[in-house]
């Protein structure tokens, strides 16, 4: 038997989450049966999207939702040897059984000086999110002027690096002159700290006057509706997250945008990555290229300790990290 710790979602959460919806646990695991694994953490993932998936997803008293990268510490299932990495959506968890269904080996040929928590991020959900985005859904072209909102993010940081290597021009954003510093590291032609200008609509307009071709939209609320209309005429809109809204309580509502998008013949699409997984492949071995290319940069804000994960995820939604939020075991 292996003694393991869970997050519990204790309730539904009403606004911003608070210490008290959660609830640390320890559970006893039996052995592994033929065909299963025993699987213990060794960074797990805290991202906006627990926060709506919360609410849709989970029922109260449940093991809050989440992904690591996990190591194989007892195996009767040939095909997960004891040592092994994997990628599992086991949540909150430090120990948990699993029979290998969804379970993602870490590519093979992993590099010894690349961590494996970027299996976490730069070379794991969010960087398919940042690649899918722009090839599947913007279909960006080089020569494109794209914007991206949350840039500093785990996704926003790979999107805008992902396409100024496609030959675009890109505009970000993020809510601290440090995330804005960084945003400059990365090459971004034209960067702004969103909560200390004036108007949103003149940033805009002074980063590319004759508007956007493609918009990766991660926040939503108030900034896609000023956004949407500095597009340009066939413009396409690629729908990430709103974590601008996760946490109301009370609906926002417009101004809307539809006549815009008549007008301007737009194209608006949301989209979860889990659409092209038959791509998982090859894109998670082009962003290792890239990693090890020097092309693709990242940032990891890590944590040390499971009993700080809900500490990590607030502060991931308040916008504390730069680059992917990693807690480390």
């Amino acid at each position: 038997m292996v003694q393991a710790k869970t997050w519990i979602l204790r309730q539904h959460f009403e606004g911003f989450p608070k210490d008290s919806d959660f609830e640390l646990r320890v559970e006893q695991i039996s052995e592994p049966k033929d065909g299963e694994v025993l699987l213990e953490a060794i960074f797990l993932s805290v991202d906006p999207y627990m926060r709506p998936y919360s609410r849709t997803r989970m029922k109260e008293g449940d093991v809050m939702i989440g992904g690591q990268v996990a190591k194989v510490i007892q195996s009767k299932n040939p095909s997960f040897p004891v040592g092994s990495h994997v990628v599992a959506g086991l949540g909150w968890r430090t120990h948990g059984l699993s029979d290998g269904t969804g379970l993602r080996p870490v590519p093979s040929g992993w590099p010894q000086d690349i961590p494996l928590s970027l299996a976490l991020g730069a070379i794991g959900m969010p960087g398919l999110t940042a690649l899918y985005g722009l090839e599947e859904v913007c279909q960006i072209q080089p020569g494109e002027t794209l914007l991206v909102n949350a840039a500093a993010g785990a996704v926003g940081s790979m999107v805008g690096q992902i396409a100024k290597m496609k030959g675009c021009k890109v505009v970000g954003c993020a809510g601290t002159d440090a995330k804005v510093s960084y945003l400059k590291e990365l090459g971004f032609d034209h960067t702004f700290n969103y909560k200390t200008i004036t108007s949103l609509k003149e940033a805009l307009t002074a980063a590319s006057p004759d508007g956007y071709d493609c918009y990766f939209d991660n926040v939503g609320g108030s900034f896609s509706s000023v956004a949407v209309p500095q597009m340009k005429q066939f413009g396409r809109i690629a729908v990430c997250g709103s974590i601008s809204l996760y946490n109301d309580t009370v609906p926002q509502t417009g101004p809307f945008v539809q006549t815009h998008m008549v007008f301007k013949q737009l194209k608006m699409e949301g989209f979860l990555v889990s659409r092209w997984e038959h791509k998982n492949e090859q894109s998670l071995l082009r962003l290792i290229s890239w990693i090890k290319e020097g092309k693709l940069k990242y940032s990891e804000h890590v944590t040390t300790g499971f009993e700080n994960m809900p500490a990590a995820f607030m502060g991931m939604l308040k916008g504390d990290n730069i680059g992917k939020a990693i807690i480390k075991i």
